[in-house]
């Protein structure tokens, strides 16, 4: 028992490209849009780690701007997956910068100082331990 073949409709552009390469067009893609989507989500989820969000962050941002070129250039498309993904990029990169910020205060803080001496001053872990609380007694004030 055999499979009737239908005969494939052809495309507008099919023939002209078929007639000059003898094979069918290679379909067109855009690397750049979608590693930068992927990027750029991974640098959304991965802020709090700073090297996470940074550098996947402005991977995210160069990939998308290539993208986003090479869409305009009218040589790839997915001109807004490139966009979305260099948004993306850049929220990562921002996220990173606030945790880095924050994470620098807190270690040149004077409570910071004060639990340092604490725990070297500790002979036992009670003594450490009440120098944990006191440290994050003094960050909630």
């Amino acid at each position: 028992m055999s499979i009737p073949s239908y005969p494939q409709q052809p495309n507008a552009d099919q023939p002209q490209y078929e007639a000059r390469y003898g094979a069918p067009e290679p379909a067109r893609s855009n690397g750049f849009a979608v590693t930068a989507l992927v990027l750029g989500l991974l640098a959304c989820l991965f802020f709090w780690t700073v090297v996470g969000g940074l550098l996947l962050g402005l991977l995210a941002l160069v990939f998308g701007i290539l993208g986003a070129l090479r869409a305009r250039q009218g040589r790839a498309p997915r001109r807004v997956m490139a966009i979305v993904g260099a948004v993306l990029g850049v929220l990562g990169l921002i996220g990173s910068v606030i945790v880095l910020i924050v994470g620098i205060s807190v270690f040149n803080s004077d409570s910071f100082k004060n639990l340092e001496d604490c725990m070297q001053s500790a002979n036992s872990q009670a003594e450490e331990d009440r120098c944990a609380d006191e440290f994050g007694k003094d960050l909630s004030n």
